[in-house]
């Protein structure tokens, strides 16, 4: 089976970046990062890309303002790459409809809780875990999902769940969400470059050899 053409989406530290890196050079996922976008111009994800000699490169509001050159300077990109998965690890940009249509079911995203819970339009980074610490819920965690037009809305590929305990703060329930999103991403990568993710409608069912 071919090597998958992967292009990774981000915007800060990256570590979700460095799970997908950590596992190709492993050899668990059959594919090969092609380019690194970020929408922050110093973002240590750029550098991240460097230190395992893998393209990165700066598209943001800064070098494109308007969005919708931006978004099809990204799609000239990944063109010209023939990406065939995208990943959004930590990108803290708006897609395109016309990107989004053009990679239907090839956009991977993390997101750090179960959803449908504590998602949507506002629910992003800390954010996301002081709604559920304000809400009181004991179970959050995270989710593998592909990218359609709406936010957090695609199709679930992956879910795990972690408790919340009474003492848990911000800072200690992301620490157990990362963990848990660190096994999940390079996880649902890997079952994507081998062809076992098969989308009908709003469900994704994993074949298993």
């Amino acid at each position: 089976m071919p090597l998958k053409k992967i292009a990774v989406l981000v915007s800060g530290r990256g570590s979700n970046l460095q799970t997908i890196i950590d596992n190709i050079e492993k050899g668990n996922i059959n594919g090969k990062i092609e380019i690194v976008i970020s929408s922050k111009k110093n973002s240590y994800a750029l550098e991240r890309a460097a230190n395992h000699n893998i393209e990165g490169m700066y598209i943001g509001k800064k070098n494109y303002p308007d969005i919708d050159k931006r978004n099809n300077k990204i799609i000239e990109i990944l063109q010209e790459r023939k990406i065939d998965l995208i990943i959004l690890a930590g990108y803290m940009s708006i897609l395109s409809e016309k990107l989004v249509k053009l990679y239907r079911n090839r956009i991977i995203n993390i997101h750090p809780s179960l959803i449908p819970s504590f998602c949507g339009k506002g629910f992003y980074g800390f954010k996301v875990h002081e709604a559920v610490l304000e809400y009181g819920v004991k179970l959050t965690g995270a989710t593998v999902h592909f990218v359609d037009e709406g936010t957090d809305t695609g199709p679930v590929i992956l879910q795990k769940a972690v408790n919340v305990d009474s003492d848990d703060t911000v800072d200690t329930l992301s620490k157990k969400v990362l963990k848990i999103e660190h096994e999940l991403l390079p996880l649902g990568v890997k079952m994507f470059c081998e062809d076992k993710l098969q989308v009908k409608g709003r469900k994704v069912r994993i074949s298993i050899d």
